[in-house]
C-alpha cells in the first residue's frame, strides 16, 4: 500500500499524464536487446529507502531519448544471491492515443498501441539473458491468446561484439519497422513500416555491433501471431554502416543501412529497403525507401507489388521539447498506380522523463487518390515503469 501511495505521488507530480493513468497496465519496452537497454534513473543501492529513490526519480533528468528508460527501474529490479537468475527486472509499458478526425465532425477514438508487462534480466554466470513480455492490447483479426506473446527469448553475448538470440522477437524488416514503439518519433509508424514490418516471428538471429558497422541476420518461421505451425521459412537481415563511428560524435551520427526480408507463407514474398539517417546535437533527419514483391507484415500477407518512402526531420527546442515534420508516401499496389497514399505530419514530443514518461501531439493530413482527404489530430501518452 505504501508503494502505491508513492506511485500516486509521482503521478500527481506529473499531472499532465493523469488522464491516461486509469488505463495503465504494466508493460515492457520493445528493444529486442538481450540485456535491458534502459537508462538507469539512479544507481541501485540498498542504503536508499523507497521514499529516497522516489525523490531521486523526480529530480533526475533523462536526456537520452534514443533509448528506452524505465521510470521505476531501480525499484522493480531484483538481484539474487543464489539460483539460476542473477537479476530480474519487472517492467510495464503503456502507449495510447486519442485519434480525432477533425475533417469528419471531430469524431474521436481511443487506440492502444501498447499495453504490455513482463520480466527481463540476466542468468547467473556468463553473458546469458532473457525476456518474457506479454501484450494485452487488442489486435484486430486475432484472438487474445494469439496476440498475448510478444518478445519471448533467451540470448547469449559471449562472443565479443555479438549477440545470439533464440525465440519470438521483432524481425529487422526495414529500419522503422524493426524499432520499438517506445522510440519511434511519431505516434504512428510510417506506412511502409506498418505494412511491411512491425511484426514478430519465432527464429534464431545474430546481431553484431562494431564502431563502423552493425548487422542483424536471422532465420525464422514465416508464421505471425501463432496462426499456424511453421507454414514456411523466412530470412530477414539488415546491415548498417556508420561512417562517423570513430569520431565519438564530434561530427554527429550518420547511419546508412539496407536490408532484405524474403520467405514463403502461402505465397512467396520479398521486401528490400534502404535507409539514411543523420543526427547532430539537437537536429535529426532520416529517409527510408522500401519495395515489396509480396510481404508478410503485422497486418496481412499480400502478393502485391508495393513500394513507399518517408522522410523525417526533427529538432529539440529544449531537452524536453522536440518538434517534428514528416512526408510519407505509399503505393499499395504497383499494378494499380492510381492509388497513391500520402501523409503530411507535424508533431511535438514532450519528454517529461525521457521515453519513460512522454506526451505526444501529432497532426496528420492524409491525401488519398481514391478516397476523400482527411485531417487528424492525435494526442498520445507513453509510460514505462
Amino acid at each position: 500500500m505504501k508503494f502505491l501511495l508513492y506511485l500516486f505521488c509521482i503521478l500527481i507530480f506529473f499531472p499532465s499524464s493523469c488522464s491516461a493513468i486509469e488505463e495503465v497496465i504494466l508493460n515492457i519496452d520493445d528493444n529486442n536487446a538481450p540485456e535491458p537497454k534502459a537508462e538507469k534513473i539512479f544507481d541501485e543501492d540498498d542504503k536508499f529507502t523507497l521514499y529516497e529513490k522516489i525523490q531521486d526519480i523526480k529530480a533526475k533528468e533523462v536526456k537520452d531519448t534514443n533509448s528506452t528508460a524505465y521510470l521505476l527501474d531501480g525499484i522493480l529490479t531484483k538481484k539474487f544471491e543464489a539460483g539460476p537468475f542473477e537479476t530480474m527486472h519487472f517492467f510495464g509499458y503503456y502507449r495510447g492515443a486519442v485519434n480525432i478526425d477533425v475533417s469528419n465532425g471531430a469524431d474521436s477514438v481511443y487506440d492502444f498501441s501498447a499495453i504490455q508487462a513482463g520480466i527481463n534480466g540476466k542468468f547467473r554466470g556468463g553473458k546469458n539473458y532473457y525476456e518474457a513480455r506479454l501484450r494485452f492490447d487488442p489486435l484486430d483479426g486475432y484472438s487474445f491468446l494469439q496476440g498475448l506473446p510478444a518478445d519471448i527469448y533467451v540470448a547469449n553475448a559471449s562472443i565479443p561484439h555479438h549477440t545470439v538470440i533464440i525465440g519470438n522477437t521483432r524481425t529487422p524488416t526495414g529500419y522503422e519497422g524493426s524499432r520499438s514503439d517506445s522510440i519511434i518519433p511519431f505516434v504512428a509508424r510510417a506506412q511502409i513500416a506498418r505494412n511491411f514490418g512491425n511484426t514478430r516471428k519465432v527464429g534464431i538471429r545474430v546481431k553484431g555491433n562494431y564502431d563502423l558497422i552493425e548487422y542483424d541476420l536471422g532465420g525464422y518461421s514465416s508464421d505471425t501471431y501463432f496462426r499456424s505451425f511453421f507454414p514456411g521459412t523466412e530470412f530477414s537481415g539488415w546491415v548498417t554502416l556508420k561512417p562517423l563511428g570513430k569520431t565519438k560524435g564530434k561530427y554527429g551520427k550518420l547511419n546508412l543501412g539496407g536490408g532484405l526480408t524474403a520467405g514463403k507463407n502461402g505465397t512467396d514474398y520479398t521486401v528490400s529497403g534502404l535507409y539514411a539517417g543523420y543526427e547532430y546535437k539537437n537536429f535529426m533527419a532520416n529517409f527510408e525507401y522500401a519495395y515489396a514483391d509480396g510481404y508478410n507484415g503485422t497486418r496481412t500477407i499480400s502478393s502485391n507489388k508495393a513500394e513507399g518512402f518517408y522522410t523525417t526531420a526533427g529538432y529539440k527546442i529544449t531537452p524536453r521539447i522536440q518538434v517534428l515534420a514528416r512526408y510519407d508516401q505509399y503505393t499499395p499496389d504497383k499494378d494499380f498506380s492510381d492509388d497513391i497514399r500520402r501523409e503530411y505530419s507535424a508533431g511535438v514530443n514532450y519528454f517529461i522523463k525521457g521515453q519513460a514518461l512522454k506526451l505526444m501531439l501529432n497532426y496528420v493530413f492524409c491525401q488519398n487518390d481514391l478516397f476523400e482527404d482527411s485531417h487528424r489530430v492525435i494526442l498520445g501518452t507513453q509510460l514505462m515503469l
